[in-house]
């Protein structure tokens, strides 16, 4: 099947604009009616991850802990800022964002590495990406291994509370797809999009509150500014990191606590409707991307 199967949706398009939430539907319809087909997505990503390399899916294991000593060493040796028990107050920041980070830099790719596919067969292109972000779940399980040694390690730090990650995963992984899907169906129009992404997530790590705690941003007087204050916590992963903080590590001084339940929830909201319009967006501009692949 030639680049010809879309064009009666691409003429449909023109001769009757769907509506927002009529293209929101066709969305959800699409990843709900293609489960077997983003299950078998997601089982050939976590394949091709684990073929890629000598260790495979281990690197899972690995990577955050050498990330972690790096930071540990930056921070108590060479800043002597270091919290207690730092090594896990930086790492329940560190397997979260790692997810993040592998999500999108695999979702922005989706499309365009399976251009063959797309030119070929009719199917909706909006289960690639969903199934690039679903695949990293595997590999942060993968992270739990690691963080429950560390926990083990510090064990007043052990808590029920860690129950609770699930939880915040599910928060991340509504924000994650979001993002996912919005960098998936640009970087078919603008292909630097994955060097400008790699950068923007640099540059995210280091504003958002991973190698610090949030409440040290109260400490600068550069935060006095209450613009620069809010946009500090409306972060996302100001949110997240936080969250994940609460039920792994607690406090400097004390045990695990319940996350923040109402910014979770806000972030929650606010990340299915970022999700509702990036799949809107995305739906627009499929017809077109067998022409430009």
């Amino acid at each position: 099947m030639s680049v010809t199967t879309e064009a009666p949706a691409a003429f449909r398009n023109a001769a009757a604009r769907p509506s927002p939430l009529g293209l929101l539907i066709e969305a959800i319809g699409d990843i709900t009616s293609r489960r077997r087909l983003v299950r078998y997505l997601v089982q050939a990503e976590i394949r091709k991850r684990g073929a890629d390399t000598l260790l495979g899916n281990i690197w899972w294991v690995l990577d955050p802990l050498l990330l972690m000593g790096v930071y540990v060493v930056l921070v108590t040796i060479i800043t002597s800022r270091a919290l207690p028990d730092y090594p896990l107050f930086i790492f329940a920041a560190i397997l979260p964002w790692k997810w993040f980070t592998a999500a999108v830099t695999d979702a922005t790719g989706s499309i365009v590495n399976q251009h063959r596919l797309i030119k070929q067969i009719a199917f909706p292109k909006i289960v690639l990406p969903v199934a690039a972000t679903t695949a990293g779940i595997v590999g942060f399980g993968f992270g739990l291994i690691p963080l429950a040694a560390i926990m083990a390690f510090y064990g007043d730090r052990l808590s029920p509370l860690v129950l609770l990650i699930p939880v915040i995963a599910v928060v991340q992984y509504v924000f994650t797809v979001a993002v996912a899907i919005l960098v998936a169906a640009g970087n078919v129009f603008f292909r630097d999009l994955g060097n400008v992404v790699r950068h923007l997530l640099r540059l995210w790590w280091y504003l958002s509150p991973g190698l610090y705690a949030l409440s040290h941003l109260d400490e600068i007087s550069l935060f006095d500014n209450p613009i620069l204050r809010f946009v500090a916590h409306a972060n996302p992963f100001a949110v997240l990191f936080e969250a994940y903080r609460s039920v792994i590590y607690g406090t400097p001084n004390g045990p695990p606590i319940p996350p923040d339940w109402i910014s979770l929830g806000v972030l929650l909201i606010a990340s299915t409707a970022f999700l509702a319009v990036a799949s809107v967006a995305f739906k627009r501009l499929e017809p077109t991307f067998a022409k430009v692949l």
